[in-house]
């Protein structure tokens, strides 16, 4: 493997480069009109322009990701995350033009993606499930009776979904007919699969993920767990490794039946198996990512370990050089993301130009921007991710407050401040939180707050030092008129 084409953009792109530019791999990078300027177009050792700025006419055009490949002569072709990395088609037609893909089988891509799929693929490895049904669901009255069944509140979900979409929670039954209309409306949408399922809702559950990492040679083992369970609208905001609530008997139990999902799929390279966990420690299997998480950087900072690197060795059919006896957790790891949100208006949108942009100087910060670059409208709107490791959570969670407060960014509202107010608040520190936390604890009066002591104290600070300043004695320059007058 000579030329690896990064078929992605943003943070990710960089990310994956700089891990192949260190093992010696020529880097392409491929481009939006939106992304001519882009970090990660000029860090690539070449580049190729694919379209306008719709994803739909650029990233996501198969035909044009692959006739770059081929006309910078790339061997193969990491789809980094989101856009075509989870599209079986794409996959086979990376294979099919003699590429390799970096990432696992069309098959465990297909499986996994559908949520239906994957709980009847896993339901033979004994593995908990949520309460629920494995099946389709479009008749009210069949869904009406499967809740009164398994008991409100409930949780639509699209079979083909993915980040929140096609999700909704039902908590009577007054209110099912509509959420499901709209679930169905939406997954049709955003994945052109208007199928939806039922599940029991998990009042509070904390989404607990296990890292999962497989050969071509019959290995597979995890790398431990990560806590995402701080989210807004059912994306993912803050991320740990480890978890907080996770002992060592229950992570071997979690990260033994990640690895039966992953066999059951015959799954190759990094992956990640996804549960919920109760407020008694009962998980439940929930999906399987069949790519690299937006979160890996926790877990590489606490195993040391470079999963892009595992992704590229098992592509090219290496054994894996470490058993799962040889993997310890070191420290502690938090992950913000930064997102181009308002967090004091519900996290809209912020789009704008970046009239400032400085990156804190002791912290990992995996980013695709620069200062006086503008925030497209096209894409995801995360800037960058932030991540500090410490020998203990609570170092971690210091040099996190840390390099938020470094961290310059001007032009555009962000999810820095609901990071601070995270990071400080005692649901946090003390672990007591669930995937409610937004609902239960956050408070955007209290960033305003925070903000007005932060401009009360430099205001009494600069008139101190106006103050100082006028006491001082100040005496003319010797050539200046008044002191040769004075003489």
């Amino acid at each position: 493997m000579k030329k690896i084409l990064v078929a992605n953009r943003g943070e990710i792109a960089q990310r994956v480069m700089r891990t192949a530019r260190r093992m010696g791999i020529a880097t392409v990078a491929v481009y939006s009109e939106a992304d001519r300027d882009a970090p990660h177009v000029r860090y690539a050792d070449e580049a190729v322009l694919l379209g306008p700025a719709p994803s739909s006419e650029s990233y996501l055009d198969t035909e044009k990701v692959l006739h770059a490949a081929t006309l910078t002569g790339a061997d193969a072709i990491h789809p980094g995350y989101g856009f075509l990395s989870e599209n079986a088609a794409f996959a086979r037609s990376v294979a099919a033009a003699g590429l390799t893909f970096i990432g696992p089988e069309p098959h465990a891509i297909e499986v996994m993606g559908n949520k239906l799929a994957a709980k009847e693929t896993v339901s033979a490895y004994d593995i908990p499930m949520v309460p629920g049904v494995d099946q389709a669901v479009e008749d009210v009255q069949v869904a009406t009776d499967i809740a009164r069944r398994i008991g409100f509140p409930i949780l639509i979900k699209a079979a083909a979904g993915g980040g929140g979409k096609g999700m909704r929670v039902v908590e009577n039954e007054g209110e099912l007919e509509e959420q499901m209309s709209r679930a169905i409306s939406e997954a049709a949408s955003a994945f052109g699969d208007g199928s939806v399922f039922i599940e029991k809702y998990i009042a509070s559950p904390r989404h607990i993920e296990i890292q999962v990492l497989a050969d071509t040679h019959g290995t597979c083992l995890h790398l431990f767990e990560r806590d995402c369970s701080i989210q807004r609208r059912h994306q993912k905001v803050i991320e740990e490794a480890p978890s907080a609530v996770v002992g060592p008997a229950l992570r071997r139990k979690m990260g033994e039946a990640a690895v039966m999902v992953a066999k059951s799929c015959q799954y190759v390279g990094a992956g990640t198996v996804e549960f919920l966990l109760d407020a008694d420690q009962n998980f439940y299997f929930l999906e399987m990512n069949t790519r690299l998480q937006v979160e890996h950087p926790v877990t590489e900072l606490i195993t040391g370990i470079d999963l892009v690197e595992q992704q590229i060795r098992v592509a090219r059919g290496e054994h894996l050089s470490f058993a799962q006896e040889d993997l310890k957790i070191h420290g502690h790891a938090v992950e913000l993301r930064v997102y181009a949100e308002d967090p004091l208006n519900n996290f809209l949108p912020s789009i704008g130009t970046l009239t400032a942009y400085r990156r804190p100087p002791k912290a990992r910060v995996d980013d695709g921007f620069e200062e006086g670059m503008e925030i497209p409208i096209y894409y995801d709107p995360m800037i960058a991710k932030l991540i500090t490791h410490g020998e203990s959570r609570e170092e971690a969670i210091a040099k996190m407050l840390e390099a938020i407060d470094a961290y310059r960014i001007e032009g555009i509202e962000t999810t820095l401040p609901f990071g601070r107010f995270v990071f400080t608040s005692e649901a946090f520190r003390t672990a007591e939180f669930d995937t409610n936390f937004v609902k239960k604890h956050y408070q955007p009066e209290a960033i305003v707050a925070a903000d007005r002591q932060i401009e009360s104290v430099a205001a009494l600070f600069a008139a101190y030092i106006y103050d100082r300043r006028a006491q001082e004695l100040t005496a003319p320059h010797p050539a200046s008129v008044q002191w040769q007058r004075r003489r």
